[in-house]
């Protein structure tokens, strides 16, 4: 359960907060404006009225006794839908007041509700998450306690517990970080502290999906072969479960630090870069949806009477009670 949980929340997190989107599109807007500005500044007579910003919309040239008819601007509708209307005279004296106000034409209440929204969310993937970090804790407690538990298998089993382990924390300390207090600007934050903590927190979330790789591609071995009990077998799948994911996140923090060292590092979106992340975890669901097709495969034939062979019977029951624990942990993902 505690994987569909962290699922549902990693999309949360990764996601923009709509705040942080309103700053920032209005900001761009901003940006576009003065730019027509400054190209039509030259071009308009004395007499006319000149573009405008006036903090919310981009009011472009008009002429005296025009009335210019705009719709409400496009970052109202980060918090909600509008198909309202705002207009503006331009007089002798220059523009008019809008009307009707912002507030009336694009229902823009007063209090928006999304803090206490978010406030929720927050409350929830908390509990959630420390839910995870004790149920695994104890888990992995007792792999290590009782040596009769300490194998290839449940070692494995181990360094997925870890990862979302892991995981709990790093978000923990993201939040602590981020919104420590609140009269921090989250939006723009760009300390050290800030940018390592969400570095720890991709770094965790990469090395959760490649573990959950490392699960399937130890299932099939399992299932297909008799598995070798080599520490070299070991030591591979613990360079792909924690070392691979270290270099994409080494490769992206250069990245951010020469071409894209914007804010906190945690909004990504439209930047290529943010693909040297995402891309080996989407490849890893893809790997992991095949391997187990697989897993179904094989079990469907082993479980066909006409194919199990009864000399063989203990071998078959010991690979079966190995996998049924597990064979949905390499899918257990995708859905993101």
């Amino acid at each position: 359960m505690h994987m569909s949980m962290c699922l549902c929340i990693q999309y949360v997190l990764s996601s923009l907060h709509p705040e942080c989107e309103y700053i920032f599109q209005l900001a761009r807007d901003e940006q576009r404006c003065l730019r027509e500005i400054t190209d039509l500044g030259n071009l308009s007579s004395s007499s006319d009225c000149l573009p405008v910003w006036d903090s919310v919309v981009c009011w472009p040239r008009a002429a005296v006794g025009e009335t210019i008819h705009l719709p409400c601007p496009a970052v109202f509708s980060v918090i909600k839908n509008n198909t309202g209307i705002v207009s503006r005279n331009c007089t002798a004296g220059g523009w008019s007041h809008p009307f009707p106000a912002y507030h009336e034409a694009c229902s823009v209440e007063d209090e928006i509700p999304e803090e206490s929204y978010f406030a929720t969310v927050k409350l929830i993937y908390t509990v959630g998450y420390g839910a995870s970090l004790l149920s695994l804790s104890v888990a992995v407690a007792i792999l290590l306690l009782f040596r009769r538990l300490h194998c290839a298998r449940n070692y494995i089993h181990m360094q997925l517990f870890f990862t979302f382990i892991l995981k709990s924390v790093a978000v923990f300390i993201k939040d602590a970080t981020l919104f420590s207090s609140d009269d921090t600007d989250h939006c723009t934050l760009s300390t050290a502290a800030c940018k390592a903590s969400v570095v720890l927190c991709h770094y965790c979330v990469m090395t959760n999906f490649f573990w959950l790789l490392v699960e399937a591609v130890y299932l099939n071995f399992l299932l297909v072969s008799a598995f070798p009990r080599s520490r070299r077998c070991l030591w591979s799948f613990a360079l792909l479960g924690w070392g691979f994911p270290l270099v994409c996140i080494i490769l992206w923090i250069c990245s951010r630090l020469y071409f894209e060292d914007t804010e906190c590092w945690d909004i990504n979106e439209d930047s290529p870069y943010w693909w040297i992340i995402k891309g080996p975890i989407v490849v890893s669901i893809g790997v992991n949806f095949f391997l187990f097709m697989n897993i179904i495969r094989i079990l469907v034939q082993k479980l066909n009477p006409r194919l199990i062979q009864f000399n063989n019977s203990s071998q078959y029951r010991y690979r079966n009670q190995s996998n049924t624990t597990n064979p949905c942990a390499g899918i257990s993902k995708t859905g993101q």
